[in-house]
């Protein structure tokens, strides 16, 4: 991608917000705010979001099969769960009276699917022969939240992804759930959080008389206080931990949520299945969320320096930055250009700064990006190219060989 036909602008005067995330994020034209708790994800931050969620759906495919439910959901559904009251519920309708006088109707924005997928699943999985079976999505979800704060990581218009999961009895249920905490492990792993994430008893809330899990990242911006015993290495949310041990007490930021819902929601619609003796049996159900934009920001709060991001290579929007300087120089942009090419054919993604602005500015943009590798063709350079990570203070010299090896390593 070339830079000058790339829909980006840095900003690097742009006002600094309540977290880290925030002011990075907009600061290099990541995403844009729209209002509170609502942001436009610009095209070099829907790539970073696109392969975050790349991750997730890998991993969700060995354990469920995806689909799509609306945003939207009649008032019905949640009468029936008795959840109309939930005080981050939000609700659509027309927006004047002439809207209203063709439909009158009031709508609730969903911010999680359980009243929508549970009739969906009654209507065609009714035998026991039929479980267990789990789908999930990956959906912008809404919640009227009272104080919209950190950037990505609380937001009154989001994207999660959302799982569900359909048992016979408990059991089943309680196996599945394990199948899942691993597919977790392995995707806080793959996006570069999984040293520092770890597997958090929390209350079950409405749902359990038992413990739910939350994943929570040890983060200087997290809200959360986790305690880990020093003796178990049990983690659990500091509302719930245990008195009378001794805790190594960490802030953390939630980045997913498990939750057996046992009989909560098949109850509310009735929802059985005929078991082997053809007598009906309530459906045990599981739920398991994660924040795909509130995990972009999490990784921003733990990967940055004080020139911008630095990306993990798994979810960064490029691999290289190629920047092409003297370009007042028919032999080093025709160099440069050749480059461009042969690290787009040897499968590397590459934004390619060909902007006839000062080598410094295309430095300090390369670093306020984050992308793991900066490459640089100068008049200097010759035949070759300097090539350094994010991270490293030197450049080295090599030939495009040898840099297209290392960048592919």
């Amino acid at each position: 991608m070339r830079y000058s036909s790339f829909f980006l602008h840095t900003n690097k005067d742009a006002k600094e917000f309540d977290s880290i995330n925030a002011t990075l994020l907009q600061k290099g034209g990541f995403i844009d705010q729209t209002m509170s708790g609502v942001y436009t994800m610009l095209p070099i931050g829907l790539r970073v979001l696109n392969k975050i969620e790349a991750i997730v759906r890998e991993e969700m495919d060995t354990i469920g099969t995806e689909m799509l439910m609306p945003a939207l959901s009649p008032r019905s559904l949640w009468e029936t769960t008795k959840r109309t009251e939930i005080d981050v519920l939000l609700e659509a309708r027309g927006a004047n009276d002439a809207s209203r006088k063709r439909n009158d109707a009031s709508y609730i924005l969903n911010c999680t699917h359980e009243e929508l997928v549970t009739p969906i699943a009654q209507k065609s999985k009714s035998s026991y022969k039929d479980f267990p079976f789990a789908v999930y999505q990956i959906q912008t979800k809404f919640r009227n939240e009272e104080r919209a704060k950190s950037g990505l990581m609380r937001g009154r218009e989001f994207r999660m992804k959302d799982l569900y999961s359909f048992h016979k009895d408990e059991d089943d249920l309680l196996t599945y759930y394990e199948q899942v905490k691993k597919a977790y492990t392995t995707i806080f792993e793959r996006v570069g959080l999984g040293e520092d994430t770890k597997i958090t008893l929390a209350s079950g809330g409405d749902f359990t008389t038992g413990f739910s899990h939350e994943f929570q990242t040890i983060c200087d911006a997290g809200e959360d206080i986790i305690c880990i015993d020093t003796e178990t290495g049990i983690a659990y949310n500091e509302e719930i931990a245990p008195e009378g041990k001794t805790y190594e007490k960490h802030k953390a930021s939630e980045v997913g949520n498990i939750f057996p819902l046992n009989i909560k929601f098949s109850n509310a619609f009735n929802y059985t299945y005929m078991d082997e003796n053809g007598k009906p049996q309530l459906v045990y159900m599981g739920s398991y969320g994660i924040g795909t934009t509130r995990l972009m920001g999490v990784i921003v709060e733990k990967f940055h320096d004080d020139k911008g991001i630095i990306w993990p290579k798994s979810i960064a929007p490029f691999t290289v930055y190629l920047a092409g300087l003297n370009r007042d120089d028919e032999d080093t942009v025709r160099k440069a250009d050749e480059i461009y090419t042969a690290l787009k054919t040897s499968g590397i993604e590459v934004l390619y700064d060909d902007r006839d602005i000062a080598p410094g500015a295309k430095f300090s943009d390369a670093d306020l990006l984050g992308i793991p590798y900066r490459v640089v063709v100068s008049k200097k350079t010759g035949d070759q190219v300097e090539v350094k990570s994010r991270t490293e203070a030197e450049t080295s010299l090599v030939d495009i060989a040898a840099c297209i090896e290392r960048l592919k390593g």
